[in-house]
This record gives C-alpha cells, structure tokens and sequence, in this order.
C-alpha cells in the first residue's frame, strides 16, 4: 500500500500526487520506492481528496502542530487537492502548511495560481535550484522548457507580495560560484536561501 501522510525528519509528510513536470538531475524519487518512515511513496491512484483526509484523520500526528506538503510528486499538478487539504486541516487541526514546491504551478495549470496557492500556506519553499534559466533547464529538465525559470521567480515574487512566508532552495550539486549567483538573486528579492546537501 502507498503512503499519503508519512514522517521524515520528525516531521509531517503529505504526498498527495505522484505527477511532476520537471525530471531533476539529483531528484531522490529515482533513488527507492520511499522515505522515511513511508515504505512506498509511488502512488497506486491519484487519491482523492476524501482519500487524502482519511489518512490525515487516521495518522498520529504524535503533537506535531505542522505538516509539509512534499511526496514523490509536485504538489500543484494537485492544485484543488492541495487547496482543499490544506483547508481542511487548517479549520480541522488548525496546523501550520508548508508546501515544498518547484514553482512552477502556474505553467502547470494554465493560470495565476499565486493567490489561490497562498490562501492556506503559511509557508512556501521554492526550489530555485539554478542561477540562470539555460543552467535551470539543464538541471531540472522541465517539460515547459526555459521559460520555467522566470516563471518560478514570479510565482516567488507573487506568493511574498500576498504574504505568505517564501523560501528559496537549491541543492549543493551546482557549483559554489552557482550557489554564490543563486544567493545573490534570494537578496535581491529579500527571500532567504536554504543550500540543501544531496542525499542519495
């Protein structure tokens, strides 16, 4: 049986789709079939938001007040699921949302998404992972091509103007020259960077 709602790193997991538009270099779902405490993270179905609150409801979140929206997939491609999830917890369990996110949601679905992603995000953690779109699109390969990478420091630029919490990130694959250039676009745009190690 698939996992929705697993720990790892002591905290709340939720994988809600297994559907992506990029196919990263360094990405840790081409590694094993789970995470943490999940024994298998690729999905039998995209479940269903009924699907999705039943194993909120069944998991013990042990005290834990937070919950990360992060599985082996883009939570966007899952935009109403990720929307009414996390409204659901917030009025249910009042927790606080994190959604770690390529950006990229409004190629995804073929519209701003800025306001409606931000509506029950506290947090939003965005892979920024490049320091130029032609760099971007050689790492993270996305189906959308080189624009992808400007369209992911908009929907950054749009989430913060809405106030919502955004933090970039980028793994220590790319070069520390890249890292430098990569830090030297979070301050421009006042969001803090999180230099993550790979991990196989």
């Amino acid at each position: 049986m698939s996992d929705i709602v697993y720990l790892y790193e002591n905290q709340v997991y939720l994988n809600i789709t297994n559907a992506c538009p990029c196919n990263c270099k360094f990405c840790i779902r081409t590694h094993g079939e789970g995470l943490g405490s999940a024994e298998r993270l690729w999905l039998e179905h995209a479940p269903s938001l009924e699907e999705i609150k039943a194993a909120i409801d069944a998991f013990d979140f042990g005290g834990r007040e937070a919950v990360v929206f992060c599985g082996y997939g883009e939570p966007t491609c899952a935009l109403t699921n990720l929307v009414e999830t996390s409204r659901y917890i917030k009025e249910k369990y009042g927790y606080k949302i994190r959604v770690n996110t390529n950006g990229l949601s409004d190629l995804i679905n073929g519209r701003p998404t800025a306001e409606e992603f931000c509506r029950y995000t506290d947090i939003a953690s965005i892979s920024l992972n490049s320091c130029t779109a032609e760099k971007y699109n050689e790492l993270v390969r996305p189906s959308f091509g080189e624009r992808s990478f400007e369209a992911m420091l908009q929907f950054a630029r749009e989430c913060k103007a809405l106030g919502t919490e955004v933090k970039f990130s980028v793994v220590d694959v790319i070069p520390p020259e890249d890292i430098a250039a990569c830090q030297k676009i979070a301050d421009e745009m006042g969001i803090p960077l999180r230099v993550r190690a790979y991990s196989e």
